[in-house]
């Protein structure tokens, strides 16, 4: 992390592709995040050339070669001065699975970058994203324990609806954004 994050504003904060240089610092979030059970590099094969996982994204981003179980999607990540704070993922459309449990975007943030604001910011710029891919009402969802994205959710006028069982017994909190 570099120094200059340590004070920076939410308003920094842009959303944009993984790029080839990205490499360690994506790995390095990853890895961060694992523990978590949280997948910072969606469908990353550390097997996989780094340049063959970016064009499969840009690939998925513009609906080729999509996985029967996926869907088009565009995955960003979040970055403030230098340093990647989290990332998105804005799914264009909704499959079963998604419809019920995993919404059409979903977010996270590094640990050491989290309580400045991010996540808040971040979902907002996907917000604006996803209807600009022709999603007019956008469903977000979150772990039941999570009181921090839930407190993004709400600071950000979503719509609690209910609360549904994932396949693996995790309960999520649905919230929709008109």
């Amino acid at each position: 992390m570099s120094v200059g994050a340590v004070h920076a504003e939410p308003g920094n904060l842009r959303l944009r592709p993984l790029r080839p240089s990205d490499e360690r610092e994506a790995q390095r979030a990853h890895a961060e995040l694992a523990p978590e059970g949280f997948a910072f590099l969606l469908d990353w094969d550390p097997e996989q050339a780094w340049s063959g996982y970016v064009e499969m994204l840009a690939q998925l981003r513009h609906g080729r070669a999509v996985p029967a179980d996926r869907v088009p999607a565009t995955f960003l990540v979040a970055q403030v001065d230098d340093d990647l704070v989290g990332r998105v993922s804005i799914r264009h459309q909704l499959n079963e699975y998604l419809a019920e449990v995993g919404g059409h975007i979903g977010y996270g943030v590094r640990p050491d970058h989290r309580r400045r604001g991010y996540a808040t910011e971040m979902l907002r710029q996907a917000l604006v994203i996803a209807r600009a891919e022709g999603v007019e009402r956008v469903l977000v969802t979150c772990d039941v324990d999570n009181a921090a994205s839930a407190g993004v959710l709400t600071r950000l006028n979503g719509t609690f609806e209910d609360v549904r069982l994932d396949r693996d017994g995790t309960r999520k909190r649905r919230y929709w954004f008109d």
